[in-house]
């Protein structure tokens, strides 16, 4: 008999069984549903509703389940559908009938949503952390290659000049908007669902205010039927995770790219690298390609909650079993790329001098040389034009701007004069670019010093939260 099996005259099919039960991955959400019983039996205490001895039993007897489970002594069937119904299950076997009283004043489906809200919370501490070790390892790359000028591309079209050190702190940057929105999502999050019910709350004399700071909650769930149907927080998490793996794909591309003989800008460690079981030459960047892969499943989990959510009427309806597994799956396949980034990319091989042999022949400098016309008096338009023509001589000649005599630059325009080559240096073309935000050495020194102030704000604000998780466990 189901511990809810009282009005049923006949067994569950088995294929019905089979086909509801979510035990096989909400067992993940043990740890947390033992956290939520321990302060739901302490509140029914404190309340009355339940007698100090039954409450202690109780309280025995889950941490007597938390140690089978931890061990792997627990059997965790079908046949008691969830992780709910299993620890109950447990627990009545542990102690008894008096196992049975700690549903007193609940129901799954506000026991789920909070189970839920406790295993995210920890997830965005955790996935918080390991941004923020991405973080430091492209730091610690901008840091190492403040001299290190590389080739800007748009439309993957040379475009202009920039130091490696640059490219790597918009990464920084990307990342740091990341952390920012995990940790805002926190405050809608850390609410708590428990009292709520199966929709309209109970009749029981609880304290839910108690219960959520039991739990280290910053409030209740307001209202009942939004408690126990709302996935917001879900939604929230996979469309943050869709943007992390977004970012992550884009760095791998260009991984990917670098490490090409035809780029030939880096060449990241063995470590992070695979062979071909046929070509004895092959060194496959196989962790970036599978990180920019996996990031697909990443935005289909987002894109199956959403549907799932779209037509359900209020309050909780079966569909919303499909919310865990989603969940899971993309904190594990964040946490795993992201676990792999920082080493990847601190041991990442700059080849210096194949960055700055690009730089010396390509029109990346063109730009500066329309520049220095409009500084001389020409109209910006008319200087455009004036350096097409010159790109143009230059690309039917086989030349760069630089390979040219001051005569061939004169006959162009008589604007130009001998300080045209030290104009069009590169490293003189990325030092001008001397504004808030730019690739100059001093700008970005900048940038290195606003992003070693937001780590000391990410650390805190990790230490805080983990404070806070550390106290429920």
């Amino acid at each position: 008999m189901k511990l809810w099996g009282g009005r049923f005259t006949k067994p569950t099919n088995q294929l019905v069984d089979e086909y509801a039960a979510s035990i096989r991955y909400d067992q993940k959400l043990a740890k947390y549903d033992i956290q939520g019983s321990m302060a739901h039996v302490a509140m029914l205490a404190e309340t009355g509703i339940l007698s100090e001895d039954d409450a202690a039993a109780i309280t025995e007897g889950l941490h007597t389940v938390s140690e089978q489970i931890k061990n792997g002594e627990a059997e965790l069937s079908e046949e008691n559908e969830d992780i709910h119904m299993n620890v109950e299950k447990l627990l009545i076997e542990a102690v008894g009938p008096v196992g049975g009283k700690l549903h007193t004043g609940r129901s799954r489906n506000d026991q789920v949503a909070l189970d839920m809200r406790l295993y995210l919370r920890e997830t965005l501490v955790e996935i918080s952390q390991l941004l923020l070790g991405v973080q430091q390892s492209l730091f610690q790359q901008a840091e190492n290659n403040m001299e290190t000028i590389l080739p800007g591309y748009t439309h993957l079209q040379r475009a202009q000049p920039v130091l490696f050190a640059h490219h790597m702190m918009a990464y920084v940057f990307m990342f740091q908007r990341d952390i920012e929105r995990l940790s805002d999502s926190w405050k809608r999050v850390n609410q708590s669902p428990l009292g709520a019910g199966a929709l309209a709350g109970t009749t029981f004399p609880i304290d839910r205010e108690l219960t959520a700071d039991k739990l280290h909650f910053d409030g209740i769930c307001e209202n009942s039927l939004d408690a126990v149907s709302d996935r917001d927080f879900v939604v929230e998490f996979l469309s943050n995770a869709s943007l992390i793996g977004a970012h992550l794909s884009r760095l791998c591309e260009e991984l990917v790219q670098w490490s090409s003989a035809e780029f030939n800008f880096v060449e990241l460690d063995d470590a992070f690298c695979t062979g071909s079981s046929m070509m004895p030459q092959k060194k496959n960047p196989d962790v970036a390609e599978l990180v920019r892969g996996k990031t697909g499943r990443v935005y289909g989990n987002l894109i199956g909650m959403l549907t799932t959510l779209k037509g359900l009427p209020l309050a909780y309806n079966k569909d919303m079993q499909e919310d865990k597994e989603g969940m899971f799956d993309s904190a594990e396949t964040l946490k795993g790329a992201l676990a792999l980034f920082a080493p990847m990319i601190e041991t990442m091989h700059v080849k210096k001098e194949s960055m700055y042999s690009s730089v010396r022949n390509d029109f990346s400098n063109a730009t500066d040389l329309a520049d220095y016309l409009v500084n001389k008096g020409m109209p910006f338009r008319e200087s455009h034009a004036v350096v097409g023509n010159i790109v143009l001589h230059c690309i039917n000649s086989g030349t760069y701007l630089l390979d040219l005599s001051l005569e061939e630059l004169q006959s162009f325009s008589d604007l130009i004069t001998e300080d045209i080559f030290e104009k069009l240096a590169p490293e003189t073309v990325v030092n001008a670019r001397d504004v808030a935000g730019g690739t100059a050495k001093n700008r970005v020194k900048e940038q290195l010093e606003k992003a070693s102030e937001l780590f000391d704000k990410t650390g805190a604000w990790i230490q805080a939260h983990e404070q806070k998780i550390t106290l429920n466990n």
